[in-house]
């Protein structure tokens, strides 16, 4: 049975700002779009299979690569929780922000 998928506040806000920046970036919505359905495969598959994702040093919480992007996740009974979308291409001392 798949997993309902649930946004966290500081992914939801990642995710929108990587789209605004697609946009400013090539002047054009298509990127951003295309790299959203990108996101809605994967969210689905992971939703499907949830152990689908690389383990981290967290109990339940996985990563999956998509494109130059991560997406960390926590697996619930009932839900997928995306905690993080992180751009491969800032700075990786920041990554240790996002799971403490």
């Amino acid at each position: 049975m798949a997993r309902l998928i649930i946004w966290t506040q500081r992914a939801q806000k990642e995710r929108i700002e990587i789209s605004k920046y697609w946009i400013s970036r090539t002047n054009s919505i298509f990127y951003s779009k295309k790299l959203n359905e990108l996101l809605k495969d994967s969210l689905r598959l992971i939703s499907k299979y949830p152990s689908i994702g690389k383990l981290t040093d967290k109990e339940n919480i996985r990563v999956k690569v998509l494109r130059n992007f991560l997406i960390f996740y926590e697996i619930t009974e009932n839900e997928i929780v995306v905690l993080s979308l992180w751009d491969c291409r800032q700075n990786p001392e920041d990554l240790t922000k996002i799971i403490k």
